[in-house]
């Protein structure tokens, strides 16, 4: 995301200009949304972070700091957010229904019984990863931020991010090792 249009629409926002705010939701409801997906792995849940995350940028604007960059800070929302439901929850969902791939042959029924459970079989061995691991994966893999972006989200070093990255794809391919055919 462009900092300089996130930067100009929180000034505007901050000088009272709502559609500003309506700007940003429509910048990031979807990146939001797969973030938090992908460390919850439940829409439903992932619908209602994105909607706080939201709630708490209109309140918390004018305490964001501009020479830090917008998407950094509204992503560290959006994982804190969702990793106090799953604390809350005290467990972690599964989602019932298989991930659509895109470019996806739906029409084959072969392709789609061993993409089920090639998703199936994904998606026990993400869950099984710790919290931590799935942020790191998800913000890199799925969210695609850089190494820079995903420190400033985790606010940790950004060497720190790529030895949590490479023991987390690690641990990812240890427990998908049971799972090939």
């Amino acid at each position: 995301m462009d900092n300089d249009v996130d930067q100009a629409l929180v000034e505007r926002y901050r000088k009272g200009d709502r559609d500003a705010f309506t700007e940003l939701v429509i910048r990031y409801q979807r990146p939001i949304y797969n973030a938090a997906f992908w460390i919850l792995r439940s829409a439903d849940d992932a619908n209602d972070i994105a909607q706080g995350v939201f709630l708490k940028v209109a309140e918390h604007l004018d305490d964001f700091d501009s020479q830090h960059r917008f998407f950094s800070w509204i992503y560290r929302i959006a994982v804190n957010e969702s990793l106090n439901l799953l604390r809350r929850n005290g467990h972690e969902e599964w989602l019932d229904d298989e991930i659509d791939l895109p470019g996806a042959d739906t029409a084959n029924p072969e392709w789609q019984a061993s993409d089920a459970e090639r998703s199936r079989n994904i998606q026990r061995a993400l869950m099984g990863l710790s919290a931590s691991d799935r942020i790191v994966l998800t913000l890199r893999h799925f969210s695609e931020c850089s190494y820079q972006e995903i420190a400033e989200i985790l606010q940790i070093d950004e060497k720190t991010v790529k030895s949590r990255l490479f023991e987390a794809r690690h641990r990812l391919r240890d427990a998908l090792k049971d799972y090939r055919p």
